[in-house]
């Protein structure tokens, strides 16, 4: 493996290449899984890909069961009688079927277990509602999904997911069933509107004795009205090479699509723009390279990593070296790793944090969000390339505040820089991390993300 050329790293640091092609997919607004703006950033990445020079540009389409939204609403009726329909205050979840429901309101704070265990029989025939919230003293994140699955088989008739950011601001997100739609509306809602339904509910149960959270005779009300369509459509793939024609190649990837509430800067913009970025600066230096990278800007991420399983699924595994996914790279310059328990895909990151003097955190949980979880289930060695900051779990992801203002161009130029750095090591030496068998992957999934899988049908293993 060798150092990137300094030639390189100065075009990188002065090139204004991916800032251009995140404000073009930004200026698309609405890139749905689906949508005609998910196939026009599809179109602008193959556009910049041909424009950097890499050949076999083009797009690759496949089936998806696309979600379109519709108009939500909640009402609260009791000791409070409120209704909210404004868009930034109520928005449906991907996934969730179109329904109304009316039931007292039960709050299960932040959705962990023992919340939900702890609320009891008081969750059937109810509304449950859980923060976006992990506790910092639980070992993992607990995915929304997980959330609104509990409260399914818990008996709940509606689900209310309510945002710990503040700033008005509804969180989206797939809610997580293989086969969709999901089986009880769902909802986000705002930090504001989901603290004043918690402080109804805290009410009530203080009044009537403190059975519980939300228990008791006066709990609130919750009518939720939730409009949406569950049919199947197609998306995309866009796709290009760079380096020789080898059979084995090296994969850099990310996700075109952003959910519909979002100009998806971060989440997953700025992934895509980076992709093509990389892709133009390795062109620069093709001849250096001993094997292929296929760049790859996944569709339908966001509703269950569609174009991700596409590839995987349409690829012989011995074809694929290994996966550097980018994901929500943009909030920083302060690089995270996740290697899934691949050894030799870290190291590689490391040397290149080293010759940079850049800040570098990593991860070796085996985790099934984002795309290389298509490909590290099937034993390939893939990573997750993100950012950390300061703003807390997901920030302005998956709301409408993902905008390119939050964003800094230094920032994906240097991400850019560190990114190239270590995808040319991997392209100019053998990959140090080894397939490894479906099997020693399933074994070594920590148990609550096992748990996790297995709601809602997502377990890709027999037992």
């Amino acid at each position: 493996m060798t150092e990137l050329p300094d030639r390189v790293v100065g075009d990188a640091r002065t090139s204004d290449f991916g800032w251009s092609l995140l404000t073009d997919l930004t200026d698309i607004g609405n890139r749905m899984a689906g949508s005609t703006g998910e196939r026009h950033g599809a179109e602008r990445v193959v556009e910049a890909f041909e424009a950097a020079g890499l050949r076999n540009a083009g797009l690759d389409e496949f089936e998806i069961p696309g979600w379109w939204r519709g108009d939500s609403s909640l009402s609260v009726s009791g000791a409070v009688e409120r209704h909210h329909g404004n868009s930034h205050e109520v928005i449906a979840l991907p996934g969730t079927p179109s329904g109304e429901v009316t039931a007292p309101l039960v709050d299960v704070g932040d959705g962990t277990d023992e919340e939900f265990a702890a609320a009891g029989e008081a969750l059937d025939g109810a509304v449950a509602m859980a923060s976006s919230r992990t506790p910092e003293s639980h070992d993992r994140w607990i995915h929304r999904m997980e959330k609104y699955v509990a409260a399914a088989e818990r008996g709940a008739v509606g689900f209310v997911f309510r945002n710990h950011i503040e700033g008005a601001l509804p969180p989206t997100g797939e809610i997580g069933y293989h086969n969709r739609p999901g089986p009880i509306p769902a909802v986000g809602v705002s930090k504001e509107v989901g603290d004043r339904l918690s402080r109804l509910a805290e009410t009530a149960a203080d009044g009537d004795g403190g059975g519980g959270r939300g228990s008791g005779a006066d709990r609130p009300t919750v009518s939720l009205d939730v409009d949406c369509r569950n049919e199947p459509t197609t998306s995309v793939n866009a796709v290009a090479e760079v380096g020789p024609d080898t059979e084995e190649a090296v994969y850099l990837t990310a996700h075109v699509d952003a959910h519909d509430v979002s100009d998806g800067a971060n989440d997953n913009g700025a992934g895509s723009a980076l992709v093509a970025e990389v892709g133009r600066l390795l062109a620069t230096v093709e001849g250096d390279l001993d094997t292929r990278v296929r760049l790859v800007t996944f569709g339908s991420e966001e509703i269950g990593l569609w174009g991700a399983y596409h590839s995987a699924e349409t690829t012989p595994k011995e074809d694929i070296a290994c996966v550097v996914n980018l994901d929500g790279a943009c909030s920083s310059r302060n690089l995270r790793v996740g290697t899934n328990g691949f050894d030799g895909m870290r190291e590689p990151f490391e040397a290149v944090a080293d010759a940079f003097d850049a800040p570098l955190t990593t991860g070796e949980t085996i985790s099934p969000h984002g795309d290389q979880w298509a490909f590290v289930q099937e034993g390939i060695p893939a990573v997750m390339a993100s950012t950390t900051s300061d703003q807390s779990g997901r920030g302005w992801g998956h709301t409408h505040a993902d905008t390119i203002d939050k964003l800094d161009s230094r920032d994906l130029r240097e991400v850019a820089t560190l990114v190239t750095a270590a995808v040319y090591r991997f392209a100019t030496g053998d990959v140090g991390a080894d397939h490894r068998s479906r099997e020693s992957i399933r074994d070594a999934i920590d148990e609550g993300y096992v748990e996790e899988l297995k709601t809602g049908g997502r377990w890709p293993y027999d037992g």
